[in-house]
């Protein structure tokens, strides 16, 4: 089983937290300071919001979520035909959570990660940055790996670890 998954920076977390709580008809699955995550099944989305290290706000990267290392494995399959960089994170921390995961982005800069969640953190991550595999991308966010090696138009700033990259 698949889920789509959608992340947004946000100025002010407790006002999003409220807004997209009653868009979804749902409180969020997990609350933290910083960040706030709902794991809808009408429709199948994780959809997770996030107010630090995230200098642009709005649309950040979306994502295919699987359930099962199979299930990624596939998705991995498939990402590795498509003709754009790909870096094969691995087992990462991440948005609290302990995670298996790639990144790629589209033919116009927007930048998706493939993952399975494999369990629970009780840190946001060790933010293992990257550069946007989108020319696109200028601004810094953490949570998302270093790409810059595969993305030769990336902007190389940092926020949070001062040798790697970082992505919008």
């Amino acid at each position: 089983m698949k889920r789509m998954h959608i992340h947004v920076g946000v100025e002010n977390l407790d006002a999003s937290i409220e807004f997209y709580s009653t868009l979804f008809g749902a409180a969020p699955t997990v609350t933290k300071s910083d960040y706030a995550k709902w794991m809808l099944d009408d429709p199948r989305v994780n959809f997770a919001i996030s107010s630090e290290n995230h200098a642009t706000k709005g649309i950040e990267h979306l994502g295919i979520q699987v359930d099962s290392s199979d299930g990624l494995q596939e998705v991995f399959t498939r990402l590795r035909k498509a003709d754009a960089p790909l870096l094969e994170e691995g087992q990462t921390t991440c948005c609290y959570a302990q995670s298996e995961k790639s990144w790629i982005s589209d033919p116009d800069g927007v930048v998706w990660e493939a993952f399975y969640t494999n369990g629970d953190s009780v840190v946001y991550g060790d933010d293992p940055e990257l550069s946007a595999v989108s020319s696109n991308a200028s601004e810094t966010s953490c949570c998302t790996p270093e790409l810059s090696a595969v993305s030769p138009n990336a902007s190389e700033t940092s926020c949070c670890t001062p040798s790697k990259a970082s992505m919008s």
